[in-house]
């Protein structure tokens, strides 16, 4: 089983982790609706889902 022979040091463990950064969400603007979404992914507004500007579910047909 490897076992380190010295301490690592927090500075050269800090170098190594440089590399792994959080990056801000791409937020997209539906054309149709004005909505603010992620990318890629379907969203809700006033009771309809919606994926690429298309109405995928609409639950207040359903409801009503």
């Amino acid at each position: 089983m490897a076992h380190p022979k010295r301490k690592i040091s927090k500075t050269r463990r800090d170098k190594r982790r440089t590399h792994y950064k959080a990056t801000v969400a791409t937020i997209a603007t539906c054309p149709v609706t004005g909505e603010a979404h992620l990318y890629h992914r379907a969203y809700w507004h006033e009771g309809k889902m919606y994926y690429r500007g298309q109405v995928v579910i609409d639950k207040s047909v359903a409801a009503a």
